[in-house]
């Protein structure tokens, strides 16, 4: 199949369109298209490199998917026919490559192909999430509602993570500043005492001729050090690439101080979410727990979900199967139990996810209002180091000035 772009009048309406759509040829294409309701104006094949879509994730934030999905559940909830809906999004995407991206799904599904095979050709746009709640719409006619579920999903989701770099940012600042000032003094202050005590004949008292020799070998082996903050920083993101790197960040998150409660609610409050939105669509326990697992975003936790399904698919109830798991917060399984009680698991799972976002927005809360004035002490006493360490040998001049 090749790929056509068109500009074509509404046969109805009048109205000129342009799209895209798949065909064998040129001439197909255009059957196509009076087939559709249009006439041709203008058909050219497409020109694309091949690269195109590989670049898709990088040009295509989750804002934008987010903003499309939420259109297009508008329209296929009005009553307006798939083809038409994304065509109609397509028109009002002012994101390039997203309008790409639907152009081309949408001349796939005029293709025949429905709407789950055309999107799942882009797993690095569409992740398993996605593609089972729109194949659990498509299979039981609630597209619209599997699409709202989605985009309510993703707004949540974007929205922690929202407020979660929101509150890193000002203490990220407050750091850039200690480390400005800090620098300013061991480049600017601290060789200025140095030359000062030499034209004296003194000793430099010990703090001082720590921060002198670390002043001397920035300011001499500069292109050093900025080498090697590189290299460190080219190997660290190389490593958390790796299967040990991820392990060790999944770690790392669930046990740094004063974030590992933040990271460990919004883990749990991600896998109740998802959890509940394919249950309530009609996907399988199992392929309930596998998809979640997959949208935690820690491998650690991943692994303990994954132990879960292996409980379950022994037919262990999902409630005792979430016992006594260490990163598993206990209104998980409680609530789970009352929904297995209940005959409404999704339900309760989702009221437990519900629990942990409020939780999260006051620990985020929290955390941006202790953190201020840790990073205040830590810069109070870095600073008053160095004050110390310049002010000692002037305070020793004056003594023997007076002596």
């Amino acid at each position: 199949m090749r790929r056509f772009e068109y500009k074509a009048r509404d046969s109805k309406t009048g109205k000129i369109v342009k799209g895209a759509i798949q065909a064998e040829n040129e001439r197909t294409a255009g059957k196509l298209l009076i087939e559709q309701g249009y006439t041709p104006d203008k058909i050219a094949e497409e020109d694309d490199s091949g690269g195109f879509f590989a670049r898709f994730k990088n040009k295509i934030k989750n804002k934008d998917k987010n903003v499309f999905t939420r259109q297009f559940a508008t329209l296929i909830g009005a009553g307006l026919p798939l083809s038409n809906s994304l065509r109609i999004v397509a028109e009002q995407t002012e994101n390039k490559p997203m309008k790409k991206l639907i152009e081309t799904i949408l001349a796939d599904i005029e293709a025949g192909r429905t709407l789950t095979q055309a999107c799942e050709k882009y797993p690095d746009i569409f992740n398993n999430l996605y593609i089972a709640l729109l194949r659990a719409g498509e299979t039981s006619g609630t597209l619209d509602l599997s699409l709202v579920r989605l985009a309510d999903q993703n707004e949540k989701d974007e929205k922690m993570m929202s407020d979660i770099r929101g509150a890193l940012t000002y203490p990220a600042i407050i750091l850039l500043v200690i480390i400005a000032v800090i620098v300013f003094m061991v480049l600017v202050v601290v060789p200025q005492v140095e030359s000062l005590y030499k034209d004296l004949g003194k000793q430099l008292p010990w703090a001082t001729a720590l921060l002198v020799g670390i002043s001397n070998f920035i300011t001499e082996m500069w292109y050093v050090v900025l080498v090697s903050i590189a290299v460190a920083i080219w190997f660290l993101i190389q490593f958390l690439k790796t299967d040990t790197g991820k392990r060790w960040s999944a770690i790392f998150k669930l046990n740094v101080p004063l974030f590992k409660g933040l990271f460990l609610r919004l883990y749990n409050s991600r896998f109740a979410r998802t959890a509940q939105n394919l249950l309530s669509t009609g996907v399988s326990i199992q392929d309930s727990l596998k998809i979640s697992s997959e949208a935690i975003g820690n491998i650690v936790v991943q692994e303990q979900i994954e132990i879960v399904m292996e409980k379950v698919k022994q037919g262990k109830p999902l409630s005792e199967s979430m016992k006594e798991r260490s990163y598993i917060l206990p209104l998980i399984p409680q609530m789970a139990s009352i929904g297995e009680q209940s005959g409404k698991i999704d339900e309760m799972l989702g009221k437990a996810a519900t629990v942990y976002e409020n939780e999260l927005d006051e620990q985020i809360k929290t955390i941006s209002t202790l953190i201020e004035p840790i990073l205040m002490v830590v810069m109070a006493l870095l600073v008053g180091f160095i004050v110390i360490a310049v002010l000692m040998p002037i305070y020793a001049i004056v003594s023997d000035v007076q002596r």
